[in-house]
């Protein structure tokens, strides 16, 4: 069955259902808006709705695809949505610019994000960037490759002595038209996309910003910290977590199953079968170990390396009621 027509089949049994809890004038509205459009990447949310998770605690959930003109910390704050996906250097980078979001939960618990290089450009490390052009994205997503460069000390300002930062849109171009030396890849998508290309593994050298020490969070829930201040919202937010945690679950044990759902609400028609199930694959092994409790160490971690930045740093001062464990600590127990 095409995706189109799966698609149909789910609009059409809704159809004859009315809609169950989503045409239920007595579930709660909540809007989750995600960092990057319908794909793997935000299974766990597609999985909780599909499986009913969030009908059966009461909650009527709308998700927000996102895209290259849309940032999620303008929507949260426009009123756009009640929750939203977003890395936590970009989160904290918004808070420290005055707009107070809180992350409430994080199943992410290890960074998917890397830097792909060509090897026949002699990268060998960090030390090897001087001189090069780099691809980065933006939009919030430059924070950890420019938190990194501060900590080696490199400018990226271009030149001799410093990376030449290229803003990446988001594809392997730069790196297919050696218009870059490397480029930001994600393990989970663009580095398979470098591969479908034609590139051998044996071409390239990767560099994880877990392995080299300066990986922040990625994918953590957020919402506006005065909204924690009604109760109603408080537990409306204690059944969001509980019942998308409880998708994050099932899609790590049925990643092809889960890559299957993803398609159905995938109205792009954008996304293939082949590349979900090898993106839910990797996201798997980034939710693991997580039940949605944000780790402090990891918290911290990610504070660090943000102000480890020099004369330049990506936040200037440790933050304060950055994140909240009530949510997870109710959702979980």
């Amino acid at each position: 069955m095409t995706t189109f027509l799966k698609s149909t089949a789910v609009a059409a049994a809704l159809a004859v259902t009315g809609g169950a809890a989503l045409a239920d004038a007595h579930a709660d509205e909540v809007r989750l808006q995600l960092q990057w459009v319908t794909q793997a990447q935000f299974a766990g949310y597609y999985v909780a709705l599909d499986q009913g998770f969030y009908e059966e605690e009461g909650l009527d959930v709308t998700i927000l695809p996102g895209g290259p003109d849309i940032a999620p910390p303008q929507v949260l704050a426009g009123g756009g949505a009640d929750v939203m996906l977003n890395w936590m250097p970009s989160a904290l980078a918004a808070r420290e610019n005055g707009l107070p979001v809180v992350n409430i939960a994080q199943p992410f618990k290890t960074s998917g994000l890397m830097l792909t290089c060509w090897k026949d450009t002699g990268i060998t490390g960090p030390q090897d960037f001087v001189g090069r052009t780099i691809g980065v994205w933006f939009f919030g997503n430059e924070y950890p490759f420019l938190s990194w460069m501060s900590q080696e000390g490199i400018s990226t300002d271009g030149g001799e002595d410093g990376v030449t930062v290229l803003k990446q849109g988001f594809n392997v171009d730069p790196l297919l038209q050696r218009q870059a030396d490397c480029i930001s890849t994600m393990t989970y998508n663009e580095y398979n996309q470098v591969l479908s290309s034609g590139v051998s593994p044996d071409e390239l050298v990767t560099f994880k910003y877990e392995d080299m020490g300066v990986a922040t969070l990625e994918d953590g829930m957020y919402v506006l910290e005065e909204n924690l201040a009604d109760p109603e919202f408080e537990d409306k937010m204690v059944r969001f977590v509980r019942a998308s945690m409880a998708g994050w679950k099932w899609a790590e044990e049925n990643p092809t199953e889960a890559a299957m759902i993803v398609l159905d609400y995938d109205e792009t028609g954008a996304q293939t079968e082949e590349h979900q199930i090898a993106m839910m694959e990797e996201v798997a092994k980034l939710t693991a170990g997580s039940n949605g409790a944000l780790d402090e160490a990891d918290f911290q971690r990610t504070v660090d390396t943000l102000l480890a930045g020099g004369s330049d740093p990506v936040i200037t001062a440790q933050p304060e009621g950055a994140w909240t464990s009530a949510i997870t600590d109710a959702a979980l127990n």
